[in-house]
């Protein structure tokens, strides 16, 4: 009982004396900052939603616009229309007092009027697309009404500085293809895989659907397509991501890795809080909108919509739907050690903790020679597990008591971070440790990350660090802005000896552990287990780090760097496969109001001949470079198209998710939608935050990250273009195919790359070029 008494901030009791009144101050004043801190934030919202409902005009520009109405009236001049005589006839009385009111009203609907034309012309600017199509080859002229728009935009979004939703309500709608332009797109796209006989069908098939029920079909997206700001975005999420039923574990969770070339600290503790403290602060940016959107060529805005749910957020299993859940406000983190679950404070006395407070509270957790209770080490198993499956458990032993106060605490915290007892490893000449670096990251055992949480920070033994993020809420750019703002701050964290820089001002609140009874779930927790370890067991990964060249011998071929990469995957399948098969590249289509991903496809008709002829010894080296310069041309031109909202599979997705609404079957649909991506790829962004100074620091970026293989005989390839000669490529696959092999796949990659680059070496010493020209046409 004096354990309960103790847990209880405030009680009273009636006795003959009178009121008898207990009441606990810390926990009170706990209770009273947490109150202010969220009202703070109320107002921050209130202010931020007036701000960005008016941009890019200024707010403050209101009262210039008073100043000016009310000089106007009192001089005997006439505001415009009249407006300010107009507003006086209906007011009580033509008082001074109710003469400025006048003045006041007409000021503010006039000014109003001019926030509104600027933020709709900004909308009608941001629907043209023609710059993106612009020719960035040497010598080629910007088109004239690409130069106007240019300079219009670049006035208005430069106008104001934005917060990090100020262009929302200026951003497009995501456009709908007609089922014409899909239907052709989409059988070109597949003539390389297709036999004469099977392309035919296909023609056959997609004719029969574009004339029959897909005109039906399209008309209900139109009508979506109108009511929604974006037609795609919430049946993505609900469809691929929510209703999915396998584990989260390597079928949709990514990894991101540390700055590898950097060693900050050895010191556990000292890494983990910093990088808390940092995550914290860009926390702290997106709740206060003073993060800044990105832009792309420092004028064209991205959408910000998926930052709202970066933090606070964790996915919860359903029986037939999971559903995201993001919660407006926390006040700690939950730290798993050991096997061992702690809730730990981030406020304390009013304000954020800081590193060497953070610090403080994690050497207490390491310190703790606590042991884990009865299924607690392996209890993040179930987040591994079928979701179905989790989703009964869940409801079956974590529905109420302590378990349900428990498992909200995870559910609820700002993110999870796991203090690993071993270290991640790095060595050039040892390529199996950054191999296991990128396992420990992407699966760890199965039960030492929290895979339903938004993201789970793992920092190793040695000072390393990494995380293990969950899909559904947003895309792997956001987790790499997120990634790269805390590389920008890193550097400066620590002191000589390796701890966080700065002495505590008072002694922070311990972290406390977390209380289970899972004595009634045993059994589920050890199915679990034994799932999760036969999933990873079944899952190989290879990361190679590519030194001998990067971006900037591609931009000397005057290639689009994506587009290299590309056509050596492609060459590099068909050496390991010894045919070309359906390869996804998601490209993003944030420059439309909520936009994520949509669907290249590398492998096209020119894409195939290209490979071909590089296994034909009787094609020239002449003709080689020809057709890969028109490959990348073509997949350039498809990667455009996909960003301008003219992509096929999203479109085709939100077709066949309609039928299935109607109970309509298409077998066109049913077809194209059940071929597996043997290849699917993706190419990890770096530079979204000018805080990343490569110049300066050039080791401070990550190797990247990965994702374990879509198909169950495909690879999974992640890579990033580090630097100017420097590319990591994060390989997958499943050991239970015989017909994929990690290694082997490295090694393709690695000879496709040296055989074009030879290639472009002959071609460059059998037509010389002065080196001016060679680098004015240098392609981004």
């Amino acid at each position: 009982m004096a354990e309960a008494h103790a847990a209880v901030a405030f009680s009273f009791a009636i006795t003959h004396e009178g009121f008898d009144i207990n009441y606990d101050h810390e926990v009170l004043n706990l209770v009273w900052n947490s109150g202010v801190r969220s009202w703070k934030k109320r107002l921050a919202r209130a202010r931020n939603g007036v701000r960005n409902g008016v941009y890019p005009a200024h707010i403050q520009s209101l009262w210039l616009i008073s100043a000016i109405a009310l000089g106007l009236h009192f001089t005997g001049y006439q505001a415009p229309f009249n407006l300010t005589n107009r507003l006086l006839v209906h007011l009580p009385s033509n008082t001074i007092n109710w003469q400025v009111t006048a003045c006041f009203l007409a000021a503010l609907v006039i000014w109003l009027s001019i926030c509104f034309t600027m933020r709709y012309t900004l909308k009608l600017l941001l629907m043209y697309k023609g710059w993106m199509y612009e020719s960035r080859a040497p010598g080629s002229r910007v088109s004239l009404p690409t130069m106007l728009w240019v300079a219009v935009v670049r006035v208005l979004s430069s106008w104001n500085k934005p917060g990090l939703y100020s262009f929302q309500g200026s951003l497009p709608r995501l456009p709908l293809p007609s089922v014409s332009d899909t239907m052709t797109r989409y059988l070109r796209s597949v003539r390389p895989l297709l036999d004469d006989d099977n392309y035919t069908r296909m023609e056959r098939l997609a004719k029969e659907f574009e004339q029959s029920i897909g005109k039906k079909l399209q008309w209900y997206l139109i009508l979506k397509s109108w009511w929604s700001t974006n037609y795609v975005s919430d049946w993505w999420e609900e469809y691929v991501y929510l209703r999915g039923r396998s584990p989260l574990c390597v079928n949709s969770n990514f990894y991101g890795t540390d700055a590898i070339f950097m060693n900050l600290t050895n010191k556990q503790a000292a890494r983990a809080a910093n990088v808390v403290s940092l995550l914290l602060n860009f926390r702290r940016l997106i709740e206060h909108q003073e993060l800044q959107p990105i832009m792309v060529q420092g004028m064209i805005p991205l959408c910000s919509w998926q930052y709202e749910r970066t933090f606070n957020t964790a996915r919860v299993p359903g029986l037939e739907t999971d559903r995201i859940v993001h919660y407006k406000d926390s006040n700690h983190i939950v730290v798993l050690h050991k096997g061992c679950y702690y809730k730990m404070l981030i406020y304390h006395k009013g304000r954020m903790l800081r590193p060497c407070e953070l610090q403080v509270q994690i050497e207490e957790i390491l310190k703790a020679n606590a042991t884990p209770l009865d299924g607690e080490e392996h209890l993040a198993a179930l987040t591994a597990w079928n979701r179905s499956k989790w989703a009964e458990a869940r409801n079956t032993f974590f529905s109420r008591g302590v378990n349900h106060v428990s498992l909200r605490t995870i559910e609820s915290a700002a993110f999870v971070l796991s203090l690993d007892d071993e270290p991640f490893e790095f060595d050039l000449a040892r390529p199996e440790l950054l191999d296991n670096f990128g396992k420990k990251l992407l699966h760890g055992n199965g039960y030492n990350r929290w895979f339903d949480k938004c993201f789970t920070v793992c920092v190793a033994n040695n000072g390393r660090v990494g995380f293990n993020a969950e899909h559904t809420w947003a895309d792997a750019p956001v987790l790499g802005h997120l990634w790269e703002y805390i590389f920008g701050d890193d550097i400066y964290g620590y002191d000589e000896s390796g701890d966080t820089k700065g002495t505590p001002e008072f002694q922070p609140p311990m972290p406390t552990r977390l209380s289970w009874d899972l004595t009634p779930c045993l059994s589920k927790i050890d199915e679990a287990t034994m799932d999760v370890t036969k999933l990873i067991n079944e899952v190989n990964l290879r990361i190679l780090v590519h030194q001998e060249y990067g971006k900037g011998f591609m931009k000397k071929c005057r290639i689009s760097p994506d587009a290299y990469i590309q056509m050596a995957l492609q060459l590099a399948y068909y050496r390991d496969a010894g045919r070309f098969s359906l390869t996804y590249e998601a490209s993003m289509t944030r420059l439309f109001r909520e936009g994520r991903t949509e669907t290249v496809r590398p492998c096209t008709i020119e894409s195939a001949a290209w490979v071909k002829a590089m296994q034909n010894q009787s094609t020239t080296n002449d003709e080689r470079v020809k057709m890969l310069q028109a490959a990348c041309d073509r997949h350039q031109l498809g990667y455009q198209d996909a960003m301008c909202g003219r992509g096929i599979d999203r479109h085709l997705f939100c077709l066949y998710v309609v039928s299935k609404y109607l109970e309509v079957d298409s077998p066109f649909l049913n077809e194209v939608l059940s071929e597996p991506w043997r290849l699917s790829t993706s190419q990890t962004p770096h530079g979204q935050t000018p805080k990343m100074d490569l110049k300066k620091h050039p080791n401070c970026i990550s190797a990247g990250g990965g994702f374990g293989p879509v198909a169950d005989d495909g690879y999974g390839v992640s890579y990033i273009i580090a630097g100017e000669n420097l590319i990591f490529f994060h390989i997958s696959a499943k050991t239970t195919c015989q017909q994929t092999d990690v290694q082997r796949f490295s090694e393709n990659i690695s000879q496709a790359l040296a055989d074009i680059r030879s290639m472009f070496e002959q071609h460059m010493k059998d037509h010389p070029k002065p080196a001016k020209s060679i680098t004015n046409g240098a392609s981004t």
